[in-house]
């Protein structure tokens, strides 16, 4: 059996909403690297998921341009949702003890990712959809959870700054996809 503080023990528990992991990974400053091969997974599994079904129709160059793209998208988001949420909830929408630094919130945010590993099944026709649509959710629930223990705040609170980060962190994709999609149509 692996060990506790294994990376996939961790994701498991960070998938099963574990309060005790997202305390343990705050107080942990050795599990950053672990919460950045977390998201690397999660990119690489929503991005292969994606990827096989639209194999047919941009073929694989678009297949590894999407890999690419997809893995820069997501290590940008996490550092900046991580960031938002951490200037949200320690100044903005602070709780009267919350304390925290941003690499508290790097690593709960990043393991809170973990559901995000079953977007790799997106690919199969209509069950795909249900099961990445379930994921992000999963994922946004974990993350209320993980900026929750992170700012020691109330789930009210906790949802409050997700929700204001989550839009700012939605703009910051947008305009990186468009900026995305534009250089890679100057490319061919």
């Amino acid at each position: 059996m692996s060990s506790p503080n294994s990376l996939v023990s961790r994701m498991l528990r960070a998938s099963k909403l574990e309060v005790a992991l997202y305390e343990e990974v705050e107080a942990d400053s050795t599990a950053t690297s672990q919460a950045l091969v977390a998201v690397v997974i999660v990119s690489l599994a929503t991005a292969i998921g994606s990827g096989i079904g639209a194999i047919g129709t941009r073929g694989a160059l678009g297949f590894l341009w999407g890999l690419v793209g997809g893995l820069v998208a997501s290590l940008i988001g996490w550092l900046a949702w991580s960031y938002l949420t951490y200037i949200l909830g320690t100044t903005v929408l602070k709780g009267p003890k919350t304390s925290a630094t941003w690499g508290e919130l790097l690593r709960t945010v990043g393991f809170a990712h973990s559901p995000g590993v079953l977007r790799i099944f997106s690919f199969i026709p209509f069950f795909g959809s249900i099961i990445a649509f379930a994921a992000t959710i999963w994922f946004l629930v974990a993350g209320v959870v993980a900026v929750r223990q992170a700012l020691d705040v109330s789930t009210g609170r906790a949802l409050a700054v997700c929700i204001v980060g989550w839009l700012v962190y939605l703009a910051i994709m947008l305009v990186f996809s468009a900026l995305f999609v534009g250089f890679k149509g100057l490319l061919g």
